[in-house]
C-alpha cells in the first residue's frame, strides 16, 4: 500500500483560497450597505472607495483571463486586452462600480475554486518576470485584495488591521515588491523581525535595488540596525501603508529611522 502525501504547494492553495475568501467577505461587509454618496468618501490614498472597488473589480476580471491563460493552450493576456476592461470600469458610475465589483469578486473566487479542483499541478503562467504556479496566482490576487481592502477599511475605522489568515501568506511574498518597488538608499543593511507570522528578514541596498532575503534567526548579524515589529505592520510598511497614524504600538527601530524606510516604500 502506497503512503499518501500531501503535496506543500496544494496546501498553501488551500490557504491562500481560505483567506482569498476571508477578504471577499470581509470586503463585501464593508461596503455592502453604503448608498449615495458614502461610496465616494476617500479611501486610505487618493482614490475614493468606489474607485478602489473599480480597480478590484477590473482586476478580478484581468485575474481571470490570466487563470484561462495558465491552461494548456492558454496566451497571457496583453494591453490590447487590458485597456478596455480599465476604460469600461473607469467609465462605471461609483454605485455600479461598488456592485458590480463585488460580483466580480464573487466570480474569481468562484473561478480560482474550479481551477484549483482540476488542476494537476501543470499550470503555469509567466507573470511579471516569473513563473507562477495556481497557488502564486492566488496570493498575488490576495495580496491586492487584502491591502485594497484595508485602504477602505481603514477609511471609516483607523484602528483596522490586515487578517492574520493573508499576512501570513502575504509575508513571505514581499521579496518581490521590495526589488520591484523599493527605492535604493546603497549601503543600507537592516535585521527585520517579525511577530504574529514570525521571520527574520535581511534588508540590504545597493545602487541598483532593493533586495529582502528570509534569513536564519541565528546567522544573521545581531549588531545590524534592527527593526522589529508586527508582520501584518512590516507587510504594511512594504506596501507603504504604515504612517505614524498607523502604526501599532510596540514597532521598535534601533539604529535607524523608521521614516528612512517609509521613504524606500512609497508602495505600488
Amino acid at each position: 500500500m502506497s503512503e499518501h502525501t500531501t503535496d506543500p504547494n496544494d496546501a498553501v492553495l488551500e490557504r491562500a483560497l481560505a483567506a482569498l475568501r476571508h477578504s471577499r467577505d470581509h470586503l463585501a461587509a464593508v461596503v455592502g450597505s453604503m448608498t449615495g454618496d458614502e461610496v465616494e468618501r476617500p479611501s486610505y490614498h487618493s482614490w475614493s472607495i468606489a474607485q478602489v472597488l473599480s480597480h478590484l473589480g477590473s482586476g478580478a476580471e484581468i485575474f481571470r483571463l490570466r487563470l484561462a491563460a495558465g491552461f494548456p493552450d492558454g496566451s497571457s493576456p496583453g494591453d490590447d486586452a487590458i485597456q478596455p476592461i480599465w476604460d469600461r470600469w473607469n467609465a462605471k458610475p461609483p454605485q455600479l462600480q461598488v456592485r458590480d465589483a463585488l460580483a466580480a469578486d464573487d466570480e474569481l473566487v468562484s473561478a480560482f475554486t474550479d481551477a484549483a479542483a482540476k488542476d494537476d499541478g501543470s499550470w503555469r503562467l509567466d507573470l511579471f518576470g516569473s513563473e507562477q504556479d495556481l497557488a502564486g496566482l492566488v496570493q498575488m490576487r490576495l495580496s491586492e485584495h487584502a491591502l485594497h481592502t484595508w485602504d477602505v477599511a481603514v477609511a471609516l475605522d483607523p484602528t483596522v488591521v490586515l487578517p492574520d489568515d493573508a499576512v501570513a501568506l502575504v509575508v513571505d511574498r514581499l521579496d518581490a515588491l521590495v526589488a520591484w518597488t523599493g527605492r535604493p538608499q546603497p549601503g543600507l543593511q537592516v535585521r527585520v523581525e517579525t511577530t504574529g507570522a514570525e521571520r527574520v528578514f535581511l534588508l540590504t541596498e545597493t545602487e541598483e535595488r532593493a533586495v529582502l532575503t528570509a534569513a536564519d534567526r541565528a546567522a544573521t548579524g545581531t549588531d545590524l540596525p534592527t527593526l522589529r515589529l508586527p508582520a501584518e505592520a512590516f507587510v504594511r510598511l512594504v506596501y507603504g501603508r504604515l504612517d505614524a497614524a498607523h502604526a501599532p504600538d510596540g514597532v521598535q527601530a534601533d539604529g535607524l529611522d523608521l521614516d528612512d524606510l517609509r521613504k524606500i516604500f512609497p508602495g505600488p
